[in-house]
C-alpha cells in the first residue's frame, strides 16, 4: 500500500467533506490523518491516505464539485526528525494585526529546534489570535525561550503565552 498527501481547497458548504471522505472511500484508500478548517469562507483539508492507486491515480478518479483537489506521493514517517521526543507547549499570542506575526514568532521558536505542530489563526476585525502546539527539545532552556517570546511580543504590541500542554489520553 502506498500513501498519498491529499489536498483539498473550495468554498465550504454542507456536505463537502461526507463528499470528499466517500470519494476517497470508493478510490478504495484510507484516511490515517488528516486536518479540516474553514479558511476565510473556504473548506481547506489535508489528508494523508493509504491505498493502492498512485497519487496520479487517486487525484483523476476522486469525484468532487467545485473543489481543488491535488495528489502526492509520500513516504511514511511518524516522528519526522525526532520531533515529539522532547516536551509540548501550547503558545497563545493575542493582539493586534500586522504582517510579520507568524514569522517573528516561528522564527524564535526555531531557533532552538522548536517544531510547530499545529497552528490556527483568526482574524477578528483588526484583533490576531494565534494558537501553536510546540515540541521542544529537552535540553532548551525554557524560562530563556520564555523571556525571547515576550520581547517578540512587545514588539509586536501583543500577548504571548506559552505553557506545558496537557498530555494526551487515550
Amino acid at each position: 500500500m502506498g500513501l498519498s498527501a491529499v489536498t483539498v481547497l473550495g468554498a465550504d458548504r454542507p456536505g463537502v467533506i461526507a463528499e470528499v471522505a466517500g470519494s476517497l472511500a470508493e478510490c478504495g484508500v484510507n484516511i490515517q490523518d488528516s486536518t479540516m478548517t474553514l479558511l476565510g469562507g473556504h473548506v481547506a483539508m489535508m489528508l494523508l491516505v493509504a491505498g493502492d492507486l498512485s497519487a496520479e491515480q487517486l487525484r483523476q478518479r476522486m469525484q468532487v464539485r467545485e473543489l481543488v483537489v491535488t495528489a502526492a506521493a509520500v513516504e511514511g514517517r511518524r516522528d519526522p526528525g525526532g520531533a515529539g521526543t522532547g516536551l509540548g507547549y501550547v503558545l497563545t499570542l493575542h493582539g493586534p494585526d500586522k504582517p510579520g506575526i507568524i514569522s517573528a514568532v516561528s522564527s524564535v521558536l526555531a531557533s532552538v529546534g522548536g517544531n510547530i505542530t499545529g497552528m490556527s489563526t483568526r482574524l477578528t476585525g483588526r484583533f490576531y489570535v494565534l494558537i501553536a502546539d510546540v515540541d521542544l527539545p529537552a535540553s532548551v532552556d525554557v524560562a530563556d525561550l520564555m523571556r525571547r517570546l515576550a520581547a517578540v511580543g512587545a514588539e509586536l504590541g501583543s500577548e504571548i503565552t506559552f505553557r506545558p500542554c496537557e498530555p494526551d489520553v487515550l
